[in-house]
């Protein structure tokens, strides 16, 4: 079932009564089935939600994310025991192997070069040589060819039809200068979705397969969502050739907030985003419990 994503930017309070989540204003009153919600993103201060909407909320493995003053996700609230057999697939998690999780570095490296070979195409309209970086990718990605693919990609991402940001202009940070206050947006929501379906199949989001830093919560999620991060970059490229707008507002939040929905594509099948995104986390799971090899990422486009 596809979830619905809520965006609270004025002031407001939220309640919870008779298993729907009730949300007023000054102005008027809703609600919906809590069940129905995947994602709530809190981002004026002045929002008061009660405990009880939240252990609702939790309890139905929805993410609650909170903004900082900047509007960019700041926080996250993810259900701890939504799996039956939690201590065991912890317990696979943990006696991972280094030659496995080099292995799936190395997959999930090939899918990211792979998607952000298939995107710069789209934008600039040429070939590019993505595919033959990507066969580069060794166990564990111990050459760094995601760092050379990058470097390949943000120069000439957006491409010449907006000078501005044409070539050598636009630098990717995550402190720097427009867009990539857009793209930091769209990485965070996509990171909370992340969360959000490795917690769902049991994962431990905090240890993860090439990410370590002692100071990150969400280090799985951080590798997992790097095959997904074009389809930021997508989002935020239409945005920029539709609008001369800089600051994040609601409308390019509400845009940012679409990537969950976007449709991508399994051999069998094509489903939403977040519903996808269980899958992949669902296949690392059997990876670590060795019923899997691969972990099962999705084509972005058709």
């Amino acid at each position: 079932m596809l979830k619905k994503s809520i965006l609270l930017e004025n002031k407001s309070k939220v309640t919870a009564k008779n298993l729907q989540l009730v949300i007023s204003t000054d102005q008027r009153e809703a609600s919906i089935p809590i069940e129905d919600i995947g994602f709530i993103v809190i981002d004026n201060p002045k929002v008061y939600i009660s405990m009880t909407a939240m252990n609702l909320l939790v309890s139905n493995n929805a993410a609650v994310i909170i903004c900082n003053t900047q509007h960019l996700p700041n926080g996250l609230f993810l259900n701890l025991n939504s799996h039956h057999i939690q201590q065991e697939i912890f317990k696979n998690q943990i006696e991972a192997s280094a030659p496995l999780k080099k292995q799936l570095w190395q997959q999930t490296i090939v899918e990211k070069i792979k998607n952000q070979g298939i995107l710069l195409e789209k934008t600039t309209k040429s070939k590019n040589q993505f595919e033959f970086l990507a066969s580069k990718v060794l166990s564990g990605d111990t050459s760094n060819m995601e760092a050379v693919a990058a470097g390949f990609y943000w120069k000439s991402f957006f491409g010449t039809d907006n000078t501005e940001l044409a070539n050598d202009s636009f630098k990717r940070e995550r402190f720097g200068n427009y867009p990539n206050n857009f793209l930091n947006y769209g990485y965070a929501i996509l990171r909370a979705a992340t969360a959000r379906a490795l917690s769902g199949s049991g994962l431990l989001n905090t240890l993860g397969i090439h990410h370590k830093s002692k100071y990150n919560a969400f280090a799985l999620a951080d590798d997992i969502m790097e095959p997904f991060r074009p389809l930021v970059d997508e989002a935020v490229y239409h945005i920029i050739q539709h609008g001369g707008e800089q600051e994040l507002n609601t409308e390019i939040k509400s845009v940012l907030l679409k990537v969950l929905t976007r449709t991508v594509y399994f051999k069998e099948e094509k489903s939403p985003l977040m519903v996808a995104l269980q899958k992949t986390a669902s296949s690392l799971q059997q990876c670590y419990s060795g019923t899997r090899k691969k972990i099962k990422y999705p084509r972005l486009w058709s």
